[in-house]
């Protein structure tokens, strides 16, 4: 909330003879005191474009995040977010990850991206099964905050078919599509829940053109891709 003065007005009237009324207006200003501003805990739920490979831990998408919301005057707990996610997780790994965490078992977070699938595509997962634990998966994250679906980020699967490794590894085209599809379906069952969905995989998609984009292994998203998640992040919340 941001801080605010009540202004209280106050007409006194004062009578004087009938030829020349007079009246006069006094402005009270009484502070009210609203320095308590909520600390917003950030948890990051993904694989490993959430955690940042390719790039310094400090410069993966969470934490920039944190710092653009800082810029912005939030204030954030421990001024950093809470990230589970590992390189090479699928849904189900993510799933274990979370039931074993028992720092956040119990914890309520003001803010909550999840960004999850690329694996389940890249290991040629079942679909339905992705779909499934996909749902397992956003339904937790709406419960870390309290059922505040307005709170709930899904972030979109980037395309790596637009990366150095991807343009050598099998036909680009059909990792495309699949990228394609399982975006469809991240995204259906994120709006049938309500919560904000983030596109990114436009952004991704101008890796080969823009190079600076990808991180030096070839695959993964450079700080400046991050920056660019994140400003679109911050435009959807």
């Amino acid at each position: 909330m941001m801080p605010y003065r009540l202004f209280l007005l106050v007409i006194l009237p004062l009578f004087a003879c009938r030829h020349e009324p007079v009246s006069e207006s006094i402005v009270l200003i009484i502070p009210v005191d609203t320095t308590a501003i909520e600390a917003i805990d950030i948890l990051c739920l993904g694989d490993s474009y959430t955690k940042g490979q390719g790039v310094e831990w400090e410069r993966n998408f969470p934490n920039q995040l944190v710092d653009s919301l800082i810029v912005k005057g939030k204030l954030i707990a421990d001024k950093a977010p809470h990230v589970i996610a590992q390189t090479g997780w699928r849904t189900d790994q993510l799933q274990k990850a979370i039931n074993d965490d028992l720092i956040i078992k119990d914890s309520v977070f003001g803010l909550v991206t999840l960004c999850i699938g690329v694996n389940n595509q890249y290991q040629n997962g079942n679909f339905e099964t992705y779909k499934t634990q996909f749902t397992d998966l956003l339904t937790k994250a709406i419960q870390f905050t309290g059922g505040k679906k307005d709170r709930v980020v899904v972030v979109s699967i980037p395309d790596w078919a637009y990366t150095p490794y991807g343009q050598n590894f099998g036909n680009p085209a059909n990792v495309s599509a699949k990228i394609d599809q399982y975006n469809v379906a991240n995204k259906e069952i994120a709006q049938s829940f309500g919560v904000v969905y983030v596109s990114v995989t436009e952004i991704s998609r101008r890796g080969l053109a823009e190079p600076s984009l990808v991180a030096g292994d070839g695959l993964h998203p450079s700080l400046i891709q991050y920056s660019e998640w994140v400003h679109t992040i911050i435009r959807a919340l």
